[in-house]
């Protein structure tokens, strides 16, 4: 053929890849609901297992540690020996892990079973997103597919509380991690009829020293992340993060020298795949940081339960969903570079109104502004992993939907940390326990809005009541420093949108990284986002 005629069409997906992306969003939804549904279970579980308070910051955080430092490993894993394949294997760990988990009888047990189950759910996120790229090969239909993955993961997070609190209700702790079988049980049965198989026929070993640089490197740093969170600028969280990272510069350079990399750091030449991560990056660093006390807002200021505050947040999710279906209508009509930004210029709305919450009364404006938010994050969550999984050549598409994950999960610790850091110095600088607080109370509210609270439970009802008041306003002038510093984060991405993500007509982002075989070239992110 020659090299100057016209590609042929892509295929369009038919009834069958819609029935199989269906069946790709119920381990999505499955991830998002077991990061956040497991709050509610932990004072239940406290009177069975009776942790420590290590242990119960162990039982919380070991699953989504192991997810993240398991995501580039899965991700390469899959491209190499079949994404369905590891999907299914993946679906039976998750299963087995997930019975584990609810029976277990210590919290030695909790934290090991919660660390395999991480492992496993590892292997699901990288191989649904890299499937949906194979499935979906005609660009606008890729991205409406990609949207619906979204939706799914943004919606679970939000039906956390809710689905916990109604299991909770009616059955014993371990009842929240059961949720998981079903679901596996049904993946196992219809993934070999309605998703196809994929693998890159070229790809060779996977280097067992890179997996093991790139775990410790991302787990150290996610540790501490989280530690700089808990207990600020100490010894501990900062040497953890420093070895990650040099650990982490071992890891790329020896990428540079292998014929096949666990990582392919070539695919970081192609200018909407990098800008893409950087601003799913930079932006769940704002919405990190403004998920923490929004929903410290809702459960310490207006004194809700877990499962009410969840149900007030359902209003953003379903915001965030419809952002992330028809952002690929606005895509196709406009620059991606200005449908992204003016979708982040959406969300710094929603983050300005946070700076006017006041304690008293401040929930409307604080739950229309989480609203705004959403809408923000559902669109350029939508289109910016759309432009990460589509700007690769297909036997790439699982270390591209690793990474992608991987930024988000960054970008969000990193916001817990740092904003969190923020908003609890402000804090500690602004709050004024009333005259005549005793010493250790007024010391143990001076903490944190969750000292606080506790130390409030010491006095009586109304000297508890001046001191609530107090530690109330002045979680909500860290809550307000939070929201300006999220306007300034988000002015950053909008930025970052506008001058590298422009349209960019002849192009294609896979341009710079050629498939590892001769033939026809794939559909790109930049195809999928081009006028009609």
């Amino acid at each position: 053929m020659s090299p100057n005629a016209p590609e042929a069409p892509a295929r369009k997906a038919g009834r069958r890849e819609w029935l199989g992306l269906a069946v790709l969003a119920l381990p999505t939804l499955l991830i998002s609901l077991d990061q956040s549904v497991l709050y509610l279970a932990l004072p239940h579980l406290a009177e069975d297992l009776h942790p420590t308070g290590t242990q119960t910051l162990w039982i919380m955080d070991i699953y989504g540690f192991l997810i993240a430092g398991f995501l580039i490993t899965m991700g390469t894993l899959g491209d190499r020996i079949g994404r369905r394949r590891l999907l299914m294997i993946g679906a039976v760990a998750v299963g087995l892990t997930s019975v584990a988990a609810s029976y277990s009888t210590s919290a030695e047990a909790l934290i090991v079973t919660r660390a395999l189950l991480g492992v496993a759910a590892a292997t699901l996120m990288p191989s649904t997103l890299a499937l949906i790229s194979n499935m979906f090969q005609a660009p606008y239909q890729r991205g409406r597919a990609i949207a619906v993955w979204a939706s799914c993961f943004m919606g679970g997070t939000a039906l956390g509380p809710v689905v916990g609190g109604t299991l909770l209700e009616f059955f014993w702790w371990g009842s929240v991690f059961l949720l998981g079988v079903p679901v596996m049980v049904l993946l196992l049965v219809v993934a070999p009829l309605v998703l196809p198989e994929y693998k890159d026929p070229n790809a060779g070993r996977i280097d067992l020293i890179s997996v093991l640089l790139s775990l410790v490197s991302i787990l150290a740093i996610i540790y501490g992340l989280k530690e700089l969170a808990r207990h600020g600028f100490e010894p501990l969280p900062i040497t953890a993060i420093l070895a990650g990272l040099a650990v982490g510069t071992v890891f790329v350079k020896r990428q540079g020298t292998l014929d096949h990399p666990l990582l392919d750091l070539k695919l970081f030449r192609v200018a909407a795949f990098t800008a893409s991560l950087l601003i799913l990056m930079v932006s769940m660093l704002g919405t990190g940081g403004g998920y923490l006390f929004i929903t410290g807002f809702l459960q310490m200021v207006e004194v809700m339960s877990p499962m009410e505050a969840g149900l007030w947040m359902v209003p953003s999710a379903v915001a965030s969903i419809l952002a992330a279906q028809v952002a690929p209508i606005f895509a196709r009509r406009f620059q991606l570079g200005t449908v992204i930004g003016v979708s982040l210029l959406i969300g710094m709305v929603g983050y300005a109104m946070l700076i006017f919450v006041d304690p008293v009364g401040g929930l409307p404006l604080l739950l229309a502004g989480f609203v705004i938010i959403f809408i923000g994050v559902g669109t350029f969550g939508a289109l910016g992993t759309n432009m990460v999984v589509g700007s690769v050549p297909p036997e790439r598409g699982g270390s591209a939907a690793a990474l992608s994950s991987i930024s988000g999960d960054l970008g969000n610790a990193l916001g817990v940390a740092t904003l969190g850091s923020l908003g609890t110095a402000v804090y500690r600088d602004t709050i004024a326990p009333p005259a005549g607080t005793p010493a250790n109370v007024h010391k143990a509210a001076g903490a944190s809005m969750e000292d606080a609270v506790n130390a409030a439970r010491q006095l009586p009802a109304e000297p508890a009541e001046a001191l609530m008041t107090a530690a109330k306003t002045a979680y909500t002038n860290g809550l307000n420093t939070v929201g300006i510093a999220c306007v300034l984060i988000t002015a950053i991405s909008t930025a970052i949108s506008l001058a590298m993500l422009r349209k960019r007509h002849g192009t294609t982002p896979s341009g710079d990284i050629p498939p590892r075989q001769e033939g026809k070239r794939e559909a790109t992110a930049e195809d999928s986002l081009s006028t009609t």
